[in-house]
């Protein structure tokens, strides 16, 4: 696990630029806190930072093929190395060391540039070939590893984070359509970022840089069926994924450093404990976050599994006081802002963590494969409800679901149904979204400068257009599932969970996002998965022998924070400082009435903006590090 950057132009780079790479790879210590390692020649200048995982003695970066034509630095884990080198070996490479990373190099010179398709991992990859002078960038299947680039007169930098990126001088200026799609989305959509000169390579895709010019292709997707889907007793489908789920986690304890599990106390989470349990030598650790809101605390099921199991586990609680004063100091690590309020528990858990292990596998991916998600439920129930007419939708339900009063509960039924109720009037990948993000399109005219308003193209969600436009999938549920592989997983939850637990040196492994058990789960009819209104219907019948009975009854909770509440008593001064008009006025992008009226209802306990306020604190913050400050 490492990070990794580097700067490339033609016909070649000055000497400093060594430098330059050097200081590039400083800002990503936390990254790879063991060693660095660095290679230069002619147009290229690559950089990384360690974290030693395998092989904790040879496997220092750069690593080339035996002749020094071809040097590669990586960020991540192959998982099948064991499987591949032999077989390479077999064709006559020679290996010098006992790590993953070695396996790339003599991949490529067997296969070129469709190496990453036999690589089973997370990886991020920039690969030199000396005689062609060419430069190779690769991302993982599922976007679990991060890879930025950006353009800038003449030389293209690329890194794990923007911040190698920033360091390296390319420009600060702010993309003002990522800035909208953040207030949509609660995040920025890839392939952009929220800097108009950096870029993300996307998911499963490789860059190719060759005589000044880069070309960007994919190599993989997951395909849901296009017609029918295969029949198979329910019986024979858990049966495989048991079996396919346990392979996957088998897969993920390699490594030559302690391993533990992040134990939420759901589905997910307790399924990979279940299953490292049997198949790890020793007693598995477990750790878990809880909340005093017992609304949003779950720690009293992750005991009952960890009890199962006999874990040795270790639990914390997060408090409102953690919260603020954990904002400012992630802004160091995530870069963009990122509204999802489980960064600070994520944050906290790896801390946690790191203290007794250096590797975590954690349950993310599970949610998307397998239906659970409460906003599936809402689509079944949105098919009926648009068969309303419209005038009652919008004259009477609608008015009447707006003066439900504001509750503090998480996901209470005013909150799930004013959320139910705007999106279901969208069409359906539109609507998905609005169930999760922040502001809809109505509620963004009202916040954003008028200015900036007529700056910004009116249909923000071009993302969802895109991705539901490759997606050729039969069942409407298959639609909605893919978009949230691409959009809220890959854009979201994986880049919360690599810059928390890289923040803190620890590395995640997500045994659900096995793109093999990837492929087999898009096969699965999604009547399985959500059968009636009941979620993971399938995985929760692989697991009935393993998993306790109130783990798979229990309602699904979520890792969330809750901010309703903190926002109004705990956090209120901290939330009234930072949105100030003192501190709005320093980028002038919002309209200051609205976000004091929106403050004001929140605070005099009339609405829950709690989704409203977030985004706009995580903003506020980000902009003051990366732009202001």
């Amino acid at each position: 696990m490492c990070g990794i950057c580097g700067v490339y132009a033609e016909p070649g780079l000055p000497e400093d630029v060594r430098t330059l790479t050097r200081a590039m790879c400083d800002v990503i210590v936390h990254r790879g806190p063991d060693e660095d390692g660095y290679y230069a020649d002619g147009p290229v200048s690559l950089g990384m930072r360690r974290l030693s995982i395998i092989d904790l003695t040879t496997g220092r970066q750069p690593i080339p093929n035996e002749d020094k034509t071809v040097w590669v630095v990586y960020n991540g884990e192959i998982f099948n190395f064991p499987e591949l080198k032999p077989e390479l070996q077999s064709r006559g490479h020679k290996f010098t060391t006992n790590a993953d990373t070695e396996v790339i190099v003599h991949l490529y010179e067997e296969m070129g540039e469709d190496f990453a398709t036999r690589l089973n991992g997370m990886f991020a990859v920039a690969l030199w070939d000396t005689k062609k002078r060419k430069l190779v960038l690769v991302r993982d299947r599922l976007g679990i590893k991060p890879l930025h680039y950006a353009w800038q007169d003449g030389r293209l930098y690329f890194g794990s984070e923007i911040k190698s990126l920033l360091r390296g001088g390319v420009s600060r200026e702010i993309d003002l359509e990522s800035l909208s799609r953040y207030f949509t989305f609660e995040f920025v959509p890839a392939p952009d970022s929220i800097f108009a000169k950096i870029k993300k390579i996307p998911p499963g895709h490789l860059m190719t840089v060759k005589d000044g010019r880069s070309e960007i292709r994919r190599y993989w997707d997951v395909h849901y069926a296009e017609g029918e889907p295969v029949k198979r007793s329910e019986e024979s489908w858990a049966e495989e994924i048991a079996a396919r789920l346990k392979e996957s986690v088998r897969m993920r304890l390699l490594s030559d450093v302690p391993l533990g599990v992040f134990l939420s106390g759901g589905i997910d989470s307790s399924a990979v404990t279940a299953l490292m349990s049997e198949t790890a030598g020793g007693r598995v650790k477990t750790f878990s976050i809880g909340f005093k809101e017992k609304t949003f605390d779950e720690l009293d099921f992750a005991r009952i599994v960890a009890d199962k199991f006999g874990t040795e586990h270790t639990e914390f609680v997060v408090d409102s006081r953690q919260a603020a004063g954990l904002v400012p100091k992630l802004m160091e690590y995530l870069d963009e802002p990122l509204a999802d309020a489980s960064v600070i528990p994520t944050y906290v858990i790896s801390k946690l963590a790191r203290q007794h292990v250096t590797v975590a596998l954690a349950g993310d991916g599970g949610d998307e494969l397998f239906g659970g998600y409460d906003t599936y439920k809402a689509f079944k129930v949105a098919r009926l409800y648009r068969k309303i007419p419209g005038f009652l939708r919008r004259g009477l339900i609608g008015p009447a679901v707006r003066l439900l009063p504001a509750s503090s509960k998480r996901l209470s039924f005013e909150f799930k149904a004013k959320k139910f109720t705007t999106g279901a009037e969208y069409p359906p990948p539109i609507a998905n979204t609005l169930w999760w993000g922040a502001y809809t399109p109505d509620l963004k005219a009202r916040l954003l400068a008028p200015d900036l308003r007529d700056r910004i193209a009116p249909d923000p969600f071009g993302p969802i257009r895109e991705q539901d436009a490759r997606n050729h999938a039969a069942d409407p549920l298959d639609r909605i599932a893919y978009l949230d592989l691409k959009l809220y997983l890959q854009d979201d939850l994986l880049v919360k969970v690599d810059r928390m637990s890289m923040a803190n040196s620890l590395e995640i492994r997500t045994p659900f996002l096995d793109y093999t058990f990837v492929e087999f789960a898009a096969t699965i009819p999604s009547r399985l998965k959500l059968k009636g209104f009941t979620s993971k219907h399938i995985l929760k019948k692989a697991l009935v022998s393993r998993l306790p009975a109130e783990i798979l009854a229990k309602k699904k909770i979520g890792f969330d924070l809750p901010l309703g509440p903190w926002l109004r008593d705990e956090l209120r001064e901290f939330v009234r400082d930072t949105l100030s008009p003192v501190r709005l006025r320093r980028h002038g992008f919002l309209d200051e009435d609205f976000v004091r009226k929106v403050l004001d209802e929140h605070m005099a306990g009339t609405h829950n903006h709690r989704q409203l306020l977030w985004p706009l604190v995580i903003f506020q913050f980000w902009h003051d590090r990366y732009i202001g400050g």
